[in-house]
């Protein structure tokens, strides 16, 4: 599959998707790009008069793009119609605030892929090219013929 291929079968969508760009995706890992918009809800109210990313966002961010679209991959032609997943682990250290409009990338290393159990090591970096945060995130794919 490629990259845009990936992005189109993922079970997300905006304001929920935080995938803009897959730039590499094989069989020991994934790197893609999300751009935060300023104007999503989230920055309202975290923090008052000093927007920051919540850390939740900046996990599931590294989630679809390290896990989920490295998982797509992985699936190749045995994805069902109605893709399931679900998050099984996940833990992170975190160490720079994500600003309104910055830019992130994220990079995954496949641990590994079992029974349809799927764990990675993630990081992203800003724009700047500086350690934001990093982790293991473990998720599940359900993969029952649809019926």
């Amino acid at each position: 599959m490629t990259p845009n291929e990936i992005i189109s079968v993922l079970p997300y969508c905006k304001p929920f998707l935080f995938v803009d760009e897959l730039m590499h995706v094989d069989e020991k890992g994934a790197k893609g790009a999300y751009a935060f918009d300023g104007k999503s809800d989230f920055y309202k109210g975290h923090f008052k008069d000093a927007p920051v990313t919540p850390g939740v966002i900046l996990t599931e961010c590294c989630a679809q793009i390290g896990v989920v679209s490295l998982g797509v991959y992985l699936l190749g032609n045995s994805i069902p119609k109605h893709l399931q997943i679900a998050l099984s682990s996940s833990e992170m250290e975190f160490y720079l605030p994500v600003f309104p409009n910055d830019r992130v990338v994220v990079t995954s290393q496949k641990k590994y892929f079992r029974f349809h159990k799927l764990k990675c090591t993630v990081k992203m970096h800003n724009s700047e090219g500086k350690l934001v945060c990093k982790g293991a995130i473990s998720g599940m794919f359900k993969v029952k013929a649809d019926g």
